[in-house]
């Protein structure tokens, strides 16, 4: 029994899909149906960069969902590989997106437009250098949690991600980082201040919340094809409704991976299929359990080993 899952932001790369783009007429189809939703040449800032313009917020959101959605209609339409066989699609973050477009819940252009939207909102979402994020290793979720409880008085500063066993990530205002940051010291836990601008899925988000609610609330979401596993819960979503809820609610929420992974197996799932740039998840998942079967979609050769 298998799941589909899609990564998030930090995947992302200079030339990503290109080998797609290049073989596939269907590939080149939907870059150049994403540049003219989205008015600007996002395909050239994919292939040919620059970095930091990739690397924007408001270009990687819907950058890394059109490669992740790419690689899955190759797979299914060039491949006639059955995804749809799988028992639940995931993603992490934005890539909860790449998975309800790819599902079916969304259109594609409407989920372009909608990322470049989330993008821009959770980048201007508090100003520039205010908020930042920290990631942790070693540590379980249970002793941040009692670090944070034990602070509540001092400084505020929530857990994005947790992303897998002892790694975790933190959001916060920078001035409150820092104080946690010489609690870990003390306790000698090991942590990296990560190079972004804002702090994603924590309170501070507040705003960009309002925006997306605003928008997810105007379009028309499908009766889907896959069970999606919810990061705001770590569940089945059942409804269109609460869909759309737990979009909204995904923008200040903690991103709980490690315990979807954990409901995926429980449920049965044994072997995970990451569609996207990079490898993270796959990584991830294999910390979470050793024992599943994991393959990582970068190339017509990845396809080519995939058996279902």
């Amino acid at each position: 029994m298998f799941s589909v899952i899609f990564p998030g932001q930090g995947s992302q790369l200079v030339g990503m899909g290109k080998e797609f783009f290049e073989k596939y007429r269907l590939v080149q189809d939907l870059f150049e149906k994403a540049d003219k939703v989205l008015g600007f040449k996002l395909s050239k800032i994919i292939l040919d960069g620059p970095k930091e313009e990739l690397d924007l917020t408001v270009n990687t959101q819907p950058a890394i969902f059109l490669i992740s959605f790419s690689i899955y209609k190759v797979i299914t339409k060039e491949f006639n590989i059955d995804l749809g066989k799988a028992k639940y699609f995931a993603g992490h973050s934005l890539g909860e997106y790449s998975a309800l477009s790819s599902a079916g819940y969304l259109d594609f252009s409407d989920t372009l437009k909608l990322l470049r939207i989330r993008g821009d909102a959770m980048q201007n979402s508090v100003p520039k250098g205010l908020g930042g994020m920290v990631a942790v290793l070693g540590a379980s979720v249970y002793e941040i949690e009692k670090i944070l409880n034990e602070n509540v008085n001092n400084f505020t500063v929530e857990i994005a991600n947790d992303n897998s066993e002892g790694q975790l990530v933190l959001s916060g205002k920078n001035d409150d980082l820092d104080e946690l940051i010489n609690i870990f010291k003390s306790k000698k836990i090991k942590n990296i201040r990560l190079p972004v601008s804002a702090p994603f899925h924590c309170k501070l988000m507040g705003s960009a919340t309002k925006i997306m609610k605003n928008e997810i609330e105007k379009l028309s979401f499908h009766e889907g094809n896959n069970i999606l596993i919810s990061n705001v819960t770590a569940k089945e979503i059942s409804t269109r409704e609460e869909l759309m809820k737990l979009l909204i609610d995904q923008i200040e929420s903690r991103v709980r991976w490690r315990e979807s992974v954990i409901k995926m197996t429980d449920k049965g799932v044994n072997h995970f299929i990451e569609i996207g740039p990079g490898k993270v998840l796959s990584g991830l998942v294999k910390r979470i359990n050793k024992n599943v079967k994991i393959n990582t979609i970068n190339s017509d050769s990845d396809i080519k080993d995939l058996n279902l």
